[in-house]
């Protein structure tokens, strides 16, 4: 009994290492299945972007007009026409139509329905076999693919003979167009030489327009010389009285400067009244500048600015003129003071301008007064 419970001990142990062999090699052809099945669906979803899924649309349409008429040597202002793409199919030409995108879970999910399910999740029977055509299939979408890559295979043999057709008719036109070159070369040279021939004229008559226009260039620009000398001449004159009249003006208004300085002529203290407040110092910078010195009699005539006469005498330029002291420069003066080169006290001023007249003060002299030096306030 115990040599039989052993040896039924070894059977149930060979059986149960057979059974765990064929499970082994089970699993292995499982997972081959699955990754076999994982790859056609990833191929099938990759097949179907490359397959449209509408028809084009059918109104497009192509026009090229083709002149009709024929050759001849006269003018034709309205010619025959003809569309060369009046059979053309048009619609062939239409692209990015859309595709199959069956790359989202719903989809794939149906490519791996291979049977037909009811509502509880099921199989559906046909017959002793399961249903495998019907709706939320992978048949279905197969079918459809499938349909829709017929229509577009019909849709490129259709561009094929269409692009024959085509061929077609560009050799005609490709043929008429090599007759009519010859005649159109032969016309050209006849063209050329008689344009050579009006070309030839035409530059004679141009020569001799060009000596005409020369000669006559000549005189008149001989008539623009007499011109211009004379109005040179008249300018000249004019400038020249000018200038002397200018001169006399200047001089004569110096003459009345310093006569009115001989007859002003007052102690440095000695003030002049007025109807207003007396400004004892001028805000800092530029006020003016001199337009006339005498360094001999120590005096400039100074001429002040609109703002600074303001400064002075107040804004109703009614007020005294304060008898202060401002310093000169000189720009571009290279001195022991930098560009300084003296002071002045203010004297007399002329009324109804804006010109002062001024003292130079000789303690500070650092070189001659000269006409545009700068009058500044420090």
């Amino acid at each position: 009994m115990n040599k039989f419970l052993h040896v039924l001990v070894y059977v149930f142990l060979i059986v149960a290492a057979v059974g765990l062999y064929f499970e082994l090699e089970l699993n292995k052809k499982r997972a081959e299945l699955t990754d076999r099945n994982k790859m056609q669906e990833n191929y099938i979803v990759r097949i179907a972007k490359t397959v449209e899924k509408v028809e084009p649309a059918k109104d497009a349409v192509f026009e090229i007009k083709l002149d009709a008429s024929p050759v001849e040597a006269k003018l034709v202002d309205v010619p025959d026409m003809e569309n060369v793409l009046e059979d053309y199919q048009a619609p062939l030409e239409q692209t990015n139509l859309e595709t199959y995108n069956w790359d989202n879970q719903t989809d794939r999910r149906q490519l791996r329905s291979v049977y037909v399910l009811d509502a509880e999740g099921k199989p559906v029977m046909d017959g002793t076999e399961f249903l495998k055509t019907g709706k939320g299939t992978e048949d279905e979408l197969l079918n459809r693919l499938f349909e829709s890559a017929k229509a577009q295979q019909s849709r490129l043999n259709t561009t094929r003979a269409a692009l024959t057709e085509l061929r077609g008719k560009l050799e005609t036109v490709v043929n008429e167009l090599n007759k009519l070159k010859p005649e159109a070369r032969q016309d050209k040279v006849t063209i050329v030489e008689k344009n050579e021939k009006i070309a030839k004229l035409e530059a004679e008559k141009v020569e001799l327009e060009n000596q005409i226009v020369k000669l006559k260039s000549q005189i008149d620009e001989l008539n623009q010389e007499v011109t211009s000398l004379k109005d040179e001449v008249a300018a000249a004159k004019d400038e020249t009285e000018a200038v002397k009249e200018e001169l006399e003006a200047k001089k004569k208004m110096i003459e009345q400067l310093k006569e009115m300085i001989k007859r002003s002529v007052r102690a440095p203290g000695e003030r002049v009244t007025g109807g207003g407040p007396v400004v004892t110092a001028l805000p800092a910078g530029d006020k003016g500048k001199v337009v006339e010195a005498d360094n001999e009699n120590m005096f400039v005539i100074v001429e002040f600015s609109e703002d600074a006469m303001k400064q002075l005498k107040g804004e109703d330029l009614r007020g005294p003129l304060p008898l202060l002291e401002l310093g000169l420069r000189r720009p571009g003066f290279q001195g022991e003071a930098g560009e300084f080169i003296g002071r002045i006290r203010l004297r007399q001023e002329v009324q109804g301008k804006p010109y002062v007249i001024c003292d130079i003060l000789g303690a500070w002299e650092q070189d001659k007064v000269q006409v545009n030096d700068i009058l500044f306030a420090d």
